[in-house]
């Protein structure tokens, strides 16, 4: 294995639009939620384990969750895991991660992916994965994970190729990125053959992001630069709440890949979801032969079809005559919502919070 690959697993986000399973106290990323037995992110640290040295893994979250990373990952040390003081978007994030490896290896070749999504095709994530690593090893290119579409979906940045750009037929320069396009213009997307989902999964070496961002985004790499004195070292905390405060919002996507013109894109078939959603994790489940998908050891149902119901598994509910539906509960929290309304979640749970209080959300 490698010694100079590293990874870097982004654990910070809250997961709304999987209330009320997940909360801000708790959000999806430490949660069984597909019901297999390990959370989404000890999975996603079980998958990265075979790309590089477990002492090389990475873990960037909240500073209220370090508790849940050490108790879920215990293999791995606490100079592994950084908390941020307050979310600032993938940028400052990728970048705190990737200067604190720079103080310990220059030569680090990096994955970034987020914590909670589902890659159901293992072999063929490490083959692309290693792939990719091996090209950014050897030239000074911003790599991305592109998913081959399957329908015309939403939800989902696309990424626009330019056709045999590289001597890798699986590896393409980016053209243009799209971000969460309307059904008509998503449609045209896949009869062109040439867009792919953006997975939100990076691959590159460390001085090439580190280049990056220093380029177009040079306010966070003067605040993180800054730091090469502090971290690993006992200092390195105090020098972060005082950086993050000051550290500008904004995504990777935004800040750097959409304006650099060194970006390529690696094809994969993976068998991937990024669970953003209820919908989503439908797609993911077991279903019986009226289409529903159930967890819980008592729920009886009578003329159910097409529903996701997520219950605790000592509680009895009956469910009748519901079709299309999502049915969750969590922490004495039900939620009863149309499928095709699950994006209106977000908005449930702003309203909760104004009027309801923060205990609920």
């Amino acid at each position: 294995m490698n010694k100079n690959n590293y990874c870097i697993i982004m654990a910070g986000g809250v997961g709304a639009r999987f209330w009320p399973m997940s909360k801000t106290a708790r959000p999806k990323q430490f949660i069984d939620i597909l019901d297999t037995g390990q959370t989404l992110i000890q999975t996603t640290f079980d998958r990265f384990r075979n790309i590089c040295p477990t002492e090389n893994i990475y873990i960037v979250t909240s500073e209220i969750y370090l508790d849940y990373v050490k108790n879920q990952l215990p293999e791995i040390a606490d100079e592994q895991i950084l908390g941020e003081p307050m979310r600032r978007n993938t940028a400052p994030c990728i970048a705190y991660a990737s200067y604190k490896i720079f103080k310990k290896n220059p030569d680090a070749n990096i994955v970034v992916a987020p914590s909670d999504h589902i890659i159901s095709k293992i072999n063929n994530f490490n083959d692309a994965i290693l792939t990719a690593l091996d090209a950014s090893a050897k030239n000074d290119w911003l790599l991305t994970l592109g998913i081959q579409p399957t329908r015309p979906d939403t939800g989902y940045g696309y990424i626009q190729f330019e056709e045999n750009s590289t001597n890798n037929n699986r590896i393409s320069k980016v053209k243009t990125f799209t971000e969460k396009p309307q059904y008509d213009l998503a449609v045209s997307f896949l009869k062109s053959g040439d867009f792919l989902w953006n997975s939100g999964i990076f691959i590159w070496r460390l001085k090439s992001i580190m280049k990056a961002i220093e380029q177009y985004l040079p306010e966070i790499d003067e605040i993180f630069r800054e730091g090469l004195d502090y971290y690993e070292t006992p200092k390195e905390n105090y020098f972060i709440s005082r950086a993050y405060p000051v550290v500008k919002n904004i995504s990777i996507d935004y800040g750097v890949m959409e304006k650099a013109d060194n970006v390529y894109v690696i094809s994969a078939d993976l068998g991937w979801s990024d669970l953003g959603t209820w919908g989503s994790l439908y797609e993911n489940m077991p279903k019986d032969e009226s289409g529903n998908s159930i967890i819980g050891n008592n729920v009886m149902s009578y003329e159910l079809k097409n529903c996701i119901v997520n219950m605790p598994k000592d509680k009895l509910v009956v469910l009748q005559g519901l079709e299309d539906y999502i049915v969750v509960e969590s922490d004495n929290v039900l939620l009863v919502c149309h499928k095709k309304d699950e994006q209106e979640i977000r908005n449930f749970v702003e309203d909760i919070r104004t009027n309801k209080g923060e205990e609920f959300v």
